[in-house]
């Protein structure tokens, strides 16, 4: 594995622990209220009960889940094998261990990992694609999973928004992808509350729109649905207001900026 993603598998492997016990996240609360996926994410995939998913980059496994929960059959994937380990436990707490199952794998080699199986669909949600040097390789990865017919549908942060120091008021990040000169940082503590981590250093990198795009129409995915979205939904930068349906958006006295984005293609039948 490159030497970067070594150090963000051993960043995120310390986080799962952390974020499995925050507030953040908030696991019990999960439990008990059961959520389905957002109505946006919904609506845009259709009735998924009996359809094949698979979750790249599932971390420990809350938003995969919440698809079994409505009838998906769930597989997801991540590099993290603590992420994999703490996914399998919350699904049996869940009741969703007979129609979910995880997959320790680094995404580049999800392919092999998953016995070169196809999926109704794919599903990407938000932070994934920063922590990987190459999007096309990714795409070719997307491209192999889904069956003819098959949908992706991922929603990210925007890269406008990934180009901003975490005040969201200078520039720090370059908007386009550079495999050599990926973000650098070490940072003690995670997006979440909770403890602080001991494996500080992690990369990542920037994808302009085209470039994810392009990703996936070089390798004859059709183009469905692209949305710019003025809204995200955790506290980017201190400036953002909350708003309803649990969103953050652009005060009045600032201009609108993209802050996260809406994909949805399909593998032709």
């Amino acid at each position: 594995m490159d030497s970067r993603l070594e150090a963000n598998l051993a960043n995120w492997n310390d986080r799962v622990a952390v974020h499995a016990a925050s507030k953040f996240y908030d696991v019990e609360g999960w439990l008990r209220d059961a959520p389905g996926p957002p109505t946006r994410e919904i609506e845009s995939l259709g009735d998924a009960r009996g359809r094949s998913l698979v979750h790249l980059q599932c971390h420990f496994g809350m938003d995969s889940l919440q698809w079994a929960r409505i009838g998906a059959v769930v597989t997801g994937v991540d590099f993290s094998s603590s992420a994999i380990e703490t996914a399998q436990w919350l699904a049996r707490r869940a009741g969703l261990a007979t129609t979910s199952s995880f997959v320790c794998s680094n995404i580049y080699d999800a392919v092999d990992a998953l016995g070169h199986a196809t999926f109704d669909i794919a599903y990407v949600s938000l932070g994934s694609l920063c922590w990987l040097p190459d999007v096309g390789a990714w795409g070719e990865v997307v491209a192999q999973l889904l069956a003819p017919g098959g949908m992706l549908y991922m929603h990210d942060v925007h890269p406008f928004g990934s180009m901003f120091h975490d005040d969201g008021e200078h520039i720090v990040f370059g908007y386009f992808e550079d495999q050599d000169c990926p973000f650098e940082g070490d940072f003690d503590s995670t997006y979440t509350d909770g403890v602080k981590i001991a494996s500080t250093r992690c990369y990542e990198w920037n994808h302009s729109i085209g470039e994810i795009v392009m990703s996936l129409v070089n390798r004859g995915l059709v183009l469905d649905r692209l949305d710019e979205h003025d809204w995200t939904v955790f506290q980017q930068f201190p400036w953002l207001q909350a708003h309803e349906h649990g969103i953050f958006v652009t005060p009045d006295d600032r201009p609108r900026v993209p802050l996260s984005f809406t994909l949805v293609a399909h593998r032709p039948g």
